[in-house]
């Protein structure tokens, strides 16, 4: 049986159209943009120039304001420590952020902690908002950044960004946005929100692994960041090396793809998401769903089964390709910290999967997995109640003889 994919968070399939765009670079056009003596290093040029521009239109940007990297996680890291590398030294310490936002934010953040900054990781309530008057108490005048996702990579909550960039420019802070998990599936406008840095990954959005952007306002020579390495003056000497224009290519193409499909394909991917969910709930009404259900990601499902392990339903799911929870906190089989914070019991957190929808899934896909599931749960219970029964009969030959 073929496999339903259902873990787009953690990556998507590359779509076909993007891979053809690529080709060429891959293949045939081998020039390195820097090298602009000959005309395969033009031609190269102007392919990433062009990329660069699909990707600042997707995100109400300017061209020049784009900065590609290898991924979210490197702009995340680059956004925080570099720009607090070049400011620090002055009157402000603190940086706020959110206990829910992704590892490669908040380790960052906790390095700078043992550097002398004061980190400040708001709440969030029990459907992964930040809390209000946290966010008025903690932003001040001493608040240097901060830095908040567009949507959570496990729940799916989407944060108010403008109204919180917004705070923080009233105290002169900046504020820096991961938007990897929303890009490409609600509409980014850098401008109307009011952001300094947006981080984004091309894998989030059909586009190929290993490259993704900063959005600088006003482009790097305008706004002072510390680079974390050296030896190249690529992309303003802010990240050297050179630059991987067939996977540039590929995400721009991604990026025009998701610019003219979103506004249809969002809602269709969420119908798929409410079908499932509801099919679900109707067989287990004890089902709890996560996050923030009228404000969320249109692909996003955080499931709570009642008292069933998550792993036993994974391992025995048919075809069915689920992860319970960031790919980053899987690889190193730690709980999540985003459920911990949304206030669920380890008990909870362990019976917890993410359903991640994308582009590429069916119709008849959400019935299927839910077959699937309920044959997992039906024979996680079987298994459950046939070791009862064996732990029942050994307590009973092992009886004491009166």
């Amino acid at each position: 049986m073929n496999t339903i994919y259902l873990d787009n968070h953690a990556s998507t399939q590359c779509d076909p159209r993007v891979v053809e765009t690529m080709m060429p670079y891959l293949c045939g056009s081998c020039g390195n943009p820097s090298s602009q003596d000959n005309i395969s290093g033009r031609r190269s040029r102007l392919a990433t120039e062009n990329a660069r521009g699909q990707v600042a239109r997707l995100i109400g940007a300017i061209p020049h304001e784009i900065m590609f990297t290898s991924g979210a996680t490197e702009s995340n890291n680059l956004a925080i420590l570099g720009f607090t590398g070049a400011a620090h030294g002055g009157m402000r310490n603190r940086i706020v952020t959110s206990s829910i936002e992704h590892k490669s934010v908040l380790e960052p953040c906790r390095r700078l902690a043992r550097k002398g900054f004061e980190i400040i990781e708001l709440p969030v309530d029990r459907k992964g908002r930040i809390n209000r008057d946290a966010v008025v108490e903690y932003i001040n005048g001493r608040t240097l950044l901060v830095s908040i996702q567009a949507a959570n990579n496990e729940i799916g909550t989407l944060q108010d960004i403008p109204n919180l960039s917004s705070l923080a420019h009233r105290h002169g802070a900046a504020f820096h946005c991961d938007a990897a998990q929303a890009a490409g599936r609600i509409p980014i406008d850098t401008a109307k929100w009011g952001i300094d840095f947006l981080s984004l990954s091309a894998h989030k959005m059909h586009g190929p692994k290993g490259i993704g952007a900063l959005f600088v306002r006003g482009g790097v020579q305008n706004r002072p960041l510390l680079p974390l390495f050296f030896g190249g003056y690529q992309e303003w000497g802010l990240r050297p090396g050179t630059l991987n224009v067939p996977a540039i290519v590929g995400f721009g193409e991604a990026c025009r793809i998701a610019n003219t499909a979103m506004h249809n394909e969002s809602p269709g991917i969420a119908t798929l998401r409410d079908r499932f969910e509801r099919s679900l709930l109707s067989r287990i009404p004890a089902l709890m769903i996560n996050g923030d259900p009228d404000n969320r990601l249109p692909n996003n499902s955080s499931i709570t089964f009642p008292c069933i392990a998550a792993e036993k339903i994974m391992k025995l799911c048919d075809g069915l390709a689920l992860s319970t929870g960031s790919a980053c906190n899987c690889a190193n089989a730690k709980v999540s910290h985003v459920l911990k914070a949304i206030g669920l019991s380890p008990s909870k957190i362990g019976c917890t999967i993410r359903v991640g929808w994308g582009r590429f899934n069916t119709v008849f896909e959400p019935d299927q997995a839910v077959v699937s599931i309920m044959k997992a749960i039906g024979n996680v219970l079987s298994e459950k109640a046939r070791l009862s029964r064996k732990a029942k009969y050994a307590r009973k030959r092992n009886a004491p003889y009166y």
